[in-house]
């Protein structure tokens, strides 16, 4: 191993708790400000309760543009509904990848009472040469995400991209884009370790949802995402109790970003002309 660049803690983030849709009771790990982005990620928000009243009232129909947005349901169940017509149903351990484009109007709500809701809800930016392409939804059950096992180790989901253990190359049915996103749910064992490998040039983050991991030679905590130094591996290792984390990587674009609310644009007109169109009711 002693060719490969490790990468190390370059700044940690703390989550804060926060409220969005209907009154939706969460905490963002990324996106907490403008500053606190990882190009070519915009957001990262995670619920987890097992009160109803954090997450009944759900994300009623409202509009995107510009990005594109990936849920990945650890626990619960949730329906997804577009102006375009698409509806599925997110379960525990799948995904959905809905392509926001020139703009989409869709509502996310429970489809239960009462038990635990947990996962993220992540934004990943779209270059501005994609970001007028047309609105697109997938939907992937926890079966058709590769699980790949560490042994004694512990185990990978695979969310977005391709990845390679041990010789090995696993390859999610999400593949994109000039962004080339990996996104992936690393689930450690007591005292479990790997050496993942990350192709240089990509930014990295690391998000903490249970237990401790170590990373080179910083200890990673509860709620905690660690941005990472460039490289081309990064090394984790857990403590007496494991750890659980999400890695973010993607290849930056290096663009201007102007935000307001649901729409991510280049500039302060394309934001107006985005306001305009759906005020006028010309969204696609």
């Amino acid at each position: 191993m002693s060719s490969q660049q490790y990468r190390t803690v370059k700044q940690i983030l703390h989550a804060q708790a926060t409220q969005d849709g209907a009154g939706v009771s969460l905490k963002r790990a990324l996106g907490q400000t403008d500053g606190q982005r990882m190009d070519p990620y915009l957001m990262m928000d995670v619920f987890f309760s097992d009160d109803p009243q954090d997450y009944l009232a759900g994300f009623p129909n409202h509009p995107h543009r510009g990005f594109e947005t990936i849920t990945y349901m650890l626990e619960g169940n949730m329906l997804h509904e577009d102006h375009a017509g698409n509806r599925g149903e997110l379960k525990s351990g799948g995904i959905q990848w809905m392509t926001a484009g020139k703009g989409i109007i869709h509502s996310e709500m429970p489809q239960q009472l009462d038990g635990q809701m947990r996962g993220f809800q992540i934004w990943l930016n779209l270059p501005r040469a994609e970001k007028m392409k047309p609105a697109s939804y997938q939907n992937f059950s926890a079966e058709e995400l590769p699980n790949i096992s560490l042994l004694e180790s512990g185990q990978i989901v695979l969310i977005a991209g391709t990845l390679t253990i041990d010789g090995e190359t696993y390859t999610s049915p999400v593949q994109a884009h000039v962004t080339q996103p990996l996104i992936a749910d690393i689930d450690l064992s007591p005292h479990g370790e790997i050496h993942i490998p990350i192709p240089a040039g990509m930014n990295a983050l690391l998000f903490l949802f249970e237990g401790e991991i170590e990373i080179d030679d910083h200890t990673l905590l509860f709620d905690q995402t660690a941005l990472l130094s460039d490289g081309d591996m990064v090394h984790l290792k857990a403590d007496i109790l494991g750890g659980r984390v999400m890695l973010l990587a993607g290849k930056p674009l290096h663009e201007p970003i102007v935000q307001y609310g649901p729409f991510v644009m280049n500039t302060i007109e394309e934001i107006q002309q985005a306001i305009d169109d759906y005020n006028s009711g010309q969204f696609p």
